[in-house]
């Protein structure tokens, strides 16, 4: 039997309460760690005599950040992180505008750590982004985005591709929104009284019934696979394919500014997550839908058709999250008459280098091995490894091991969740992954 609405909303009040308590306390300092790829400056991280792209292979503290540091976020090669006095702060990739200081930033001062113009008349509570585009929520649920992309993700209107500054959502004005989350082309918001907006890139299905047609992208690796053209396996017909897939992308459907997501109508919407090109839904009345792409199995359905349909899952899911490929989602089995309930990670989709962090098909949701003794209360992915946080206020990682992204001093791939000992003397408080760097807000002793 499904849990009920109100069950759901203790749950999830009650992690949140516990995370709000530990940033709140009094006399306690909070700063922000990162490690994993800094190509593009995402660690915010010094500059060395050989540039950006030094890797952290450990948890490292970022300088130049306010102490008071209340909330992060990150996009695929940038980071953001809002204070308790409501300033937002950038860094990493500012190529299409991402950062919001203004004109673009000299490639140098990426990895600095600098405030977001534009947006000192708004409180911040959240912050979110893709790889292109940046977003903040207001505390009284206005959604700001900016960046540059020509697939719609700005939400902005008809083909408004680029704010170099923090611009309101108008279409939301009327909505309180509490959490935005983005793929690679397309976007999803969800408001305080549960309704589902929808904008962007909407190939693949991945808005739900949004767009007027339901039409598979071009790209989609599936189709390429199995065109006639490569049968000769020539790295070059691959590339002619998908450029020539790039070229018809361009006449793909495209949502400019949000839309109520009409097949939602009257259902509470808890929690959202996108991956690159794919969705995830997580319903008040229990039920997990998904809709996208599936060509890595990361819909968690063997139901190989467009549009948004339930998960093949009986588990109690609280919450939802999503890599690039993959899926995982926090579950609480019911209790029993002699335990209570307990709480864990499953996982499903692309696992080419064990992100998934358990064996068994990859396609149908799965408990994650190693977390059993565990008490989940975040999960992340990111293009191929995942992190989560547990009760304890540590941290387990698992997946590939590249540039870092791990955290354990090597770039060895785990294929189950390892506990991250670097960080022995610090409470972890939250964890956010973007495409191969992680952030880490930790209380200090």
């Amino acid at each position: 039997m499904l849990r009920t609405v109100v069950e759901k909303e203790t749950i999830a009040v009650n992690v949140i309460s516990l995370i709000y308590r530990r940033r709140m306390s009094t006399n306690r300092i909070f700063s922000l760690m990162s490690f994993g790829d800094s190509s593009h400056g995402a660690l915010g991280l010094p500059t060395s005599p050989v540039g950006l792209g030094v890797d952290a292979y450990e948890p490292i503290r970022v300088p130049g950040l306010p102490s008071d540091i209340a909330t992060v976020g990150a996009g695929h090669y940038h980071s953001l992180a809002v204070t308790s006095q409501g300033e937002l702060w950038g860094w990493g990739r500012d190529l299409e505008a991402q950062l919001g200081r203004g004109f673009l930033s000299p490639r140098d001062s990426w990895n600095e750590p600098q405030r977001v113009m534009g947006l000192e008349k708004v409180r911040v509570h959240s912050a979110y982004a893709s790889g292109v585009v940046s977003a903040a929520i207001g505390d009284d649920g206005s959604l700001w985005t900016w960046g540059k992309s020509e697939r719609g993700q700005l939400g902005l209107g008809k083909e408004v591709i680029e704010a170099v500054v923090p611009k309101k959502i108008e279409a939301l004005a009327e909505e309180k929104i509490t959490k935005v989350s983005f793929g690679w082309g397309h976007a999803l918001a969800k408001t305080e009284d549960g309704k589902l907006f929808g904008w962007g890139y909407s190939a693949d299905g991945r808005l739900g019934s949004i767009a007027e047609t339901l039409d598979t992208s071009p790209l989609d690796s599936s189709s390429i696979r199995n065109n006639g053209e490569l049968l000769s396996s020539s790295l070059e017909a691959a590339e002619k394919l998908i450029l020539k897939g790039m070229e018809e992308e361009k006449n793909m459907p495209i949502i400019w500014e949000p839309r109520l997501v009409g097949e939602l109508n009257g259902v509470d919407v808890v929690d959202i997550a996108c991956g690159l090109d794919h969705s995830l839904i997580l319903c008040g009345n229990g039920a997990l839908l998904s809709c996208g792409s599936n060509t890595y199995g990361q819909l968690g359905r063997l139901e190989q058709v467009l549009g948004m349909f339930p998960v093949d899952s009986n588990f109690h899911l609280t919450s939802i999250a999503s890599g690039l490929g993959h899926s995982l989602a926090i579950f609480q089995s019911a209790p029993s008459v002699d335990a209570e309930g307990a709480t864990s990670i499953v996982s499903w989709g692309w696992n080419q280098c064990s992100q998934l962090g358990r064996a068994g098909p990859a396609n149908i949701p799965m408990t994650v091995e190693g977390l059993e003794v565990e008490i989940p209360v975040s999960v992340a992915g990111g293009r191929v490894h995942s992190i989560a946080l547990t009760s304890k206020g540590e941290v387990w990682v698992w997946g590939c091991g590249k540039n870092g992204r791990l955290g354990l001093g090597s770039s060895t791939d785990e294929a189950e969740p390892i506990l991250l000992h670097h960080l022995d003397g610090y409470e972890v408080i939250e964890v956010v992954s973007g495409f191969d760097h992680n952030l880490l807000l930790v209380a200090d002793e």
